[in-house]
């Protein structure tokens, strides 16, 4: 595994790689300082591709048509990741609004904060908290804020924790497999696999081959899920294998950060987190998050807490699928709150 050289060495050449262009997540020292080679990373956005470490907000023209932010908003930003869509919604509730960002993960969280307070972005419009989106009315609560106008969720990984193979997240290079978000709490994916009895895993992954040949990193995951699908369905076609795998780490790290009772805590969370008129929208990744979405603003919808809610999933442009290919897969929801106080959920 790549070692990231050390900043405060001046004096430490950069890491030699073979080959014309570098492989290894660490050697892509140009994309991981996009502020030093801006002309470098727009090549590579330019070419469809998403730099390493990088993050490139999805569909923030749709969002900003759906949440309809103005001067003077209270937003949160229940997933700051990079903080694309924060970064846009703020440009439009200054003056006297105010967004809060909440992001679980204390890698990239203080990362993104201190990129935008370079915007400009001062404590007085924007505060970024370290938290899961399942205690919303807690973070609010502890700001002082009663409700907000807007507010906005994209679920999933972002690319920042995708690429970098010391999470765990992809078998795309060697790493150990790890998989939380917060990979300061919790159990990691391996240690999840260890535990947990062929029963509670058969809902998962492949429960028995799992149990007798225990991996902790995920090209040995990925290798193990290949091997067995192989030897055991011979009938399946290369493309079927690969998305069977992609679906048994995407099961995996949704059970490690138990990412479904975490979304519906937010679901709930949601009328009582939007002023009357507030708008919200949800960009999913896959039909788990979509379908739990979807029924929760329907019933919202008859139980008269959301006035208006999507009849259709509103997906990426096909010039942003081909800038940006993991748009692929995204759906965005929304839904706006009664004007009245209303029943609520």
């Amino acid at each position: 595994m790549s070692v990231p050289p050390d900043p405060s060495s001046p004096r430490t050449r950069r890491v030699r790689y073979a080959g014309k262009n570098p492989r290894a997540f660490y050697e892509k020292y140009k994309e991981l300082n996009p502020e030093r080679f801006p002309a470098d990373v727009e090549k590579i956005v330019a070419s469809g591709k998403t730099p390493a470490g990088m993050h490139l907000p999805i569909m923030v023209a749709e969002v900003l048509d759906c949440l309809r932010p103005e001067a003077g908003d209270v937003a949160v930003d229940c997933t700051l990741g990079g903080g694309g869509h924060a970064r846009a919604i703020l440009e439009h509730i200054r003056p006297g609004g105010r967004l809060i960002g909440l992001d679980v993960d204390p890698l990239e969280q203080p990362r993104t904060e201190a990129r935008l307070r370079a915007d400009g972005f001062g404590s007085d419009v924007f505060v970024a908290r370290q938290a899961t989106f399942a205690g919303l009315p807690q973070v609010l609560a502890a700001e002082g804020i009663a409700s907000v106008n807007v507010a906005i969720a994209d679920l999933g990984v972002s690319s920042m924790q995708i690429d970098n193979p010391d999470r765990g997240f992809s078998y795309k290079a060697a790493g150990p497999l790890d998989m939380r978000m917060n990979p300061s709490r919790g159990e990691s994916a391996w240690q999840l696999l260890e535990r947990l009895d062929e029963d509670a895993l058969s809902a998962v992954l492949i429960a028995q081959v799992l149990k007798r040949t225990p991996v902790k990193t995920t090209d040995a995951l990925e290798r193990l899920v290949h091997t067995t699908l192989n030897t055991t369905c011979p009938q399946l076609a290369k493309t079927d294998v690969r998305m069977s795998v992609r679906r048994t780490f995407q099961a995996l790290r949704v059970a490690v950060n138990q990412e479904f009772s975490s979304l519906e805590a937010l679901l709930r969370a949601l009328p009582l987190s939007l002023a009357p008129g507030g708008r919200v929208a949800i960009i999913t990744f896959h039909s788990g998050e979509d379908r739990r979405v979807k029924k929760a603003f329907q019933a919202g919808a008859r139980a008269g807490v959301y006035a208006e809610v999507a009849k259709e999933v509103v997906r990426s442009a096909k010039e942003e699928t081909f800038a940006n290919r993991r748009a692929a897969a995204a759906k965005l929801r929304w839904a706006v709150r009664a004007a009245s106080s209303g029943p609520q959920s």
